[in-house]
């Protein structure tokens, strides 16, 4: 469902758009807090309020507490402020408050000696839920568009501090333990935190010294209160998002080995991408994102998945036609597949705007001498799981939708035309499933992580994997990471297979073209190193293993 005004995707069972605030179905506009000098932000989720840095709106002021208050709103019109152990009180319309009590338009919050008014939302500037902190500020103002936050030096010795640019979101409880989601505005990296990790967080204000935070973690988590601090600290330090500390990539690219600098992209970014996503979603294509044209699209993708199978089986008998005229046929398939990935990304964009999101970068990017366009979606992990995946799957479904247009054109023409949309429906095809690959950092990878809960599956996968081939197995190794990696490997293995089996069918043409001892050599160099990855991952831990036992004996 759309919201009537912004057109964005809705919360289920909201009262109100939580990206514009417009009321639905009768309710009315979410409440706002007018802070003194005139500051307006809506109550449209959990905030905290306080002086500490990590509270969602952050007062200077002595009187006020490090966290003060909160006010709680989920969408449902009717926010509650409660007070949250402050020293001096919070207080509502001269009363104080001892527990939760419900805000109404025209009520006044006084924190310490500062007054808050709460108003019904009457004006179009809207902010939103997730906190950000510009480079250089220290006020937080919870904000979509650009927040006014004033520059302040916070001072800095041996004591943490987390420097300023950056974004923290807390999402739903649904999400699972990590459900805080911190990303530096500058690099665009993430970190997920817990709710323990959060609360640590909040003290990393260059005021507390590593004994206040290792004291602080163990009253309130125990013993392992100081591995904690020491775990977030290494996190956040390695990430670069500890004042004074580079993160562990930044090192220049004259350090990097050969092969890192062959392997590092190269970027070429356009500004204009994001707002062209967000004009191309405002003047119609929102429409896509109604019910109706949903139910539509995925029935067609399961249509044409059946009339592609049809015209493999009654006229080509295979789905690699373009082997019989290698020179327009593979002409083709790269212009279709150029087409199809541009249609890929436009769909990341789109359902990304549908969201409230904006893309921040997208352009080209050249791996190795490989190019290929990108979105950057990055921002949606500030989206509840099921929006992830939502955003995740919209470019393979685009993939499938082609696919199944082009099918449906190679059904109903004849002659060349007919092979030239089935070049190009393959082409689709192998886009969707190349996209859907969970052992590659692909969409069906970023689906699979939401689906199994495991932030980092690929990594800590290897990890463990490596570690039990090694004989170094733990009894509290995950289930889930082991399955994942025997289900890599054997996809590796099937991958590299039918990659060889593929270029057999070019051997013919090829021989035509080239030698025959050249033909055999270049295609042996080929097949190895289509089997390289796999012989790598196994080697190296086996070696090792190996190497251990020898030194033992």
């Amino acid at each position: 469902m759309l919201c009537s005004s912004c057109r964005r995707q809705l919360t289920r069972g909201a009262e109100f758009c939580t990206s514009c605030g417009t009321p639905l179905a009768g309710s009315e506009k979410p409440l706002e807090l007018v802070l003194p000098e005139g500051t307006r932000v809506p109550v449209l989720g959990e905030m905290t309020i306080g002086r500490a840095p990590g509270v969602s709106l952050q007062i200077e002021d002595p009187t006020v507490s490090r966290i003060h208050a909160r006010v709680i709103g989920n969408g449902n019109g009717n926010p509650t402020l409660e007070d949250a152990g402050s020293s001096h009180g919070t207080f509502l319309d001269g009363a104080q408050v001892h527990g939760p009590v419900a805000l109404r338009d025209g009520a006044q919050i006084q924190i310490g000696t500062k007054l808050i008014k709460v108003e019904r939302q009457r004006d179009a500037e809207q902010a939103g839920r997730t906190i950000v902190v510009k480079p250089g500020a220290s006020l937080f103002v919870a904000a979509i568009g650009s927040a006014n936050v004033t520059a302040s030096a916070t001072q800095f010795g041996m004591k943490p501090r987390v420097r300023s640019g950056y974004a923290l979101k807390k999402l739903d409880a649904s999400e699972g333990n990590k459900r805080f989601v911190l990303r530096d505005l500058r690099t665009g990296k993430f970190l997920r935190l817990s709710d323990r990790d959060a609360q640590i967080f909040e003290l990393l204000d260059g005021n507390h010294s590593l004994i206040d935070l290792i004291g602080s973690a163990e009253e309130r988590f125990g013993a392992g209160g100081a591995a904690r601090v020491a775990r977030l600290l290494a996190d956040l330090g390695e990430r670069g998002f500890l004042a004074g500390i580079a993160s562990s990539d930044a090192a220049p690219e004259e350090q990097l080995g050969f092969f890192k600098r062959m392997a590092k992209p190269r970027e070429k970014t356009f500004d204009w991408v994001g707002r062209f996503f967000e004009r191309l979603y405002s003047l119609g294509a929102w429409v896509l994102f109604t019910r109706p044209v949903l139910i539509a699209l995925g029935v067609l993708a399961v249509a044409g998945l059946a009339v592609f199978g049809f015209l493999i089986g009654s006229r080509y008998g295979t789905p690699f036609v373009v082997a019989n005229k290698i020179g327009l046929g593979a002409l083709i398939f790269l212009l279709g597949r150029f087409a199809v990935v541009t249609v890929h990304e436009t769909a990341h964009g789109l359902t990304m705007a549908s969201f409230g999101r904006k893309i921040e970068k997208a352009g080209l990017k050249l791996v190795f001498i490989f190019p290929y366009a990108f979105v950057d979606t990055s921002e949606a992990w500030f989206e509840s799981r099921k929006r992830r995946m939502a955003i995740s799957a919209a470019g393979p479904l685009s993939d499938f939708c082609l696919g199944a247009l082009f099918s449906i054109c190679a059904l109903v023409v004849g002659g060349t035309v007919r092979d030239v949309f089935f070049n190009l429906a393959f082409a689709a095809y192998v886009g969707a499933f190349f996209n859907l690959n969970p052992f590659l950092d692909r969409d069906g990878y970023h689906i699979m992580v939401d689906l199994l809960r495991e932030p980092g599956l690929r990594r800590r996968a290897k990890i463990q994997f490596e570690r039990r081939l090694s004989g170094k197995g733990r009894d509290t190794d995950s289930p889930v990471l082991g399955r994942y990696s025997v289900a890599a490997l054997v996809w590796g293995v099937m991958a590299a297979g039918l990659a060889i089996f593929m270029s057999l069918r070019y051997y013919p043409v090829m021989i035509k073209l080239a030698p025959e001892i050249v033909v055999k050599i270049v295609l042996g160099t080929v097949w190895v190193g289509l089997f390289f990855p796999v012989i790598w991952v196994l080697a190296k831990p086996l070696f090792g293993r190996l190497r251990g036992r020898g030194a033992t004996a």
